[in-house]
């Protein structure tokens, strides 16, 4: 009778190892699965377009709309440059777009002061001065910044 009992417990020994074994398979394939969708959130874009321009006053007035589709920021401030239609640099501005709520559009309004929209021949991101927010460093927004426009301009990076 202990012949018996030894195969039986060696079977249920056997039973729960391969249980807790395929237990610890499935929680490590769970741990991957949530590191790789937070980093593909942490790289998701910051879409930048250049959605309007129209002349207010002295200044041309650009219609900017920001889709953040990772994680939000404090703070997204952009250096941008107004190049005439011969490609000579016109216009500095630096502006504060944020805060940017997490996978979010909103649409932002600014000005480009002292040039007018005919004058305009093309929009440059030339670099991201601040991205505050969770682990954002400013020079990964920058590589996370994508540009569009449809306001017949080109808008580069």
């Amino acid at each position: 009778m202990i012949a018996l009992r030894a195969p039986l417990y060696r079977r249920r020994i056997g039973r729960i190892a391969l249980d807790t074994a395929a237990c610890f398979a499935l929680l490590a394939l769970l741990v991957v699965s949530a590191l790789a969708q937070d980093a593909a959130e942490k790289s998701a874009p910051i879409k930048l377009q250049l959605n309007k321009v129209e002349t207010a006053g002295e200044a041309c007035r650009i219609t900017m709309v920001i889709d953040n589709k990772g994680p939000g920021l404090k703070s997204y401030k952009v250096d941008l440059f107004a190049f005439d239609p011969e490609g000579v640099a016109q216009k500095r501005v630096a502006v504060e777009l944020g805060s940017l709520p997490p996978k979010k559009t909103t649409v932002k309004i600014f000005d480009f002061p002292g040039i007018a929209c005919n004058k305009v021949g093309r929009v440059l991101l030339n670099d991201v001065l601040a991205c505050d927010g969770g682990d954002s460093a400013r020079e990964a927004c920058l590589e996370r910044t994508e540009t569009d426009s449809k306001a017949g301009l080109p808008f580069d990076r």
